[in-house]
């Protein structure tokens, strides 16, 4: 992320790479509802990934006093070096897909709030690569190409209900905030983006079911969707248990609510 201003006013334009699908947020206006829906607070432990040219950093550092940001772009990690004090901001220069998220999660006993705008081509990986820390994390807040966002918050029975809305929405509270147009961005891409809340469930309100075995039934649903239920699951569940956990097996994957899924994770657990 980053501001026009930023870009403007620092010695030599960044010039953005397409390999990291760089574009930077410079609308002063999105920079602030953005911020806004984050509400960050003087101590909260903030990680922003893909900071960018600051545009977020910024206001948020000013808000919470310091922010660890993970960068992967070389040339930007030296200008937020240059530009924040290292009380301000933490910097983790590398690929957020290859960040020990446990380890920096446990590094601190405060909860995380997770921040970034997230390339389209690595937003599901590390959407997928933050869940096993969704414990340690009091709130996450996305900027995606608004076509993710649209999977993460559908509802069954419509074309962008997936795994991806299960999986999420079975350990977060999803929420769409609002639609960030192409012409707040440096360079403009050819697609909206909307930004997204996730909020982590309470360990008391998560079902007590096995994770892998969730996420197994789940990847096997919707691993080919015009299937009905008692092929995709075969190799895991007979015809009589997906009955016997209260689903039809004739139905699709994309038919079928969160809690339906839970359903036939434990039916497996109890084969």
């Amino acid at each position: 992320m980053g501001d026009r201003l930023t870009e403007k006013s620092a010695p030599g334009r960044h010039r953005p790479r397409k390999r990291f699908s760089q574009n930077f947020l410079h609308d002063a206006h999105y920079v602030a509802r953005i911020v806004a829906a984050i509400e960050p607070r003087p101590g909260d432990r903030l990680v922003e990934i893909g900071p960018g040219l600051g545009a977020l950093t910024a206001p948020l550092i000013e808000r919470a006093g310091h922010l660890t940001a993970v960068e992967i772009d070389r040339e930007l990690a030296a200008r937020l070096r240059a530009r924040f004090a290292p009380r301000e901001l933490t910097l983790i220069e590398g690929d957020a897909l290859k960040i020990d998220w446990a380890a920096l999660a446990a590094a601190d006993a405060r909860p995380l709030s997770i921040v970034g705008n997230l390339p389209y081509h690595v937003s599901t990986p590390l959407l997928f690569a933050l869940l096993p820390v969704a414990q340690r994390v009091r709130s996450q807040h996305f900027m995606l190409q608004k076509e993710v966002v649209d999977r993460i918050v559908a509802t069954p029975g419509g074309k962008d209900y997936g795994r991806l809305s299960v999986m999420l929405q079975f350990r977060y509270r999803v929420t769409r905030l609002f639609v960030v147009p192409p012409g707040a961005f440096s360079p403009a891409p050819k697609v909206y983006s909307a930004i997204v809340r996730m909020v982590p469930y309470a360990a008391h309100e998560l079902p007590e079911i096995d994770a892998d075995q969730f996420a197994r039934v789940v990847a096997a649903a919707f691993g080919q969707r015009r299937k009905t239920l008692r092929n995709a699951l075969a190799p895991l569940l007979s015809e009589a248990r997906i009955r016997a956990a209260g689903v039809d097996p004739a139905a699709r994957a994309e038919t079928l609510p969160v809690a339906a899924f839970v359903a036939l994770a434990a039916a497996m657990a109890a084969a």
